[in-house]
């Protein structure tokens, strides 16, 4: 089974930028969309991004214009730069393919 394996996280001041990563084991299908969603304590999982091959993209409405996903299918990982980074961002980022989930990345935004 696939491991996805997330790096990048970490404590930044409020309209910093992050950019997270996430190296799935083995190779992915590229028609299937890899995601990033987030939890805040005491808060449900939520959705963040997803990119499918080909460029189709979906975003929250929190992250619209501020988070950016790719993928780079050669190195079966994908990203999320994330910009302008407020308090209300702080949560455990997970990444997600099909039922797989990575361990989670803590991001902080505080100053």
């Amino acid at each position: 089974q696939v491991q996805l394996v997330e790096s990048g996280g970490g404590l930044v001041q409020p309209g910093g930028s992050l950019r997270l990563s996430c190296a799935a084991s083995t190779t992915v299908l590229s028609v299937l969309p890899m995601g990033w969603y987030r939890q805040a304590p005491g808060k449900q999982r939520e959705l963040v991004a997803t990119i499918v091959t080909g460029g189709a993209t979906n975003y929250a409405d929190a992250v619209k214009g501020r988070f950016t996903i790719s993928r780079d299918n050669a190195k079966n990982t994908v990203y999320l730069q994330m910009n302008m980074l407020r308090p209300e961002d702080t949560a455990v980022y997970y990444c997600h393919y099909v039922n797989v989930w990575g361990q989670g990345t803590q991001v902080t935004v505080s100053s």
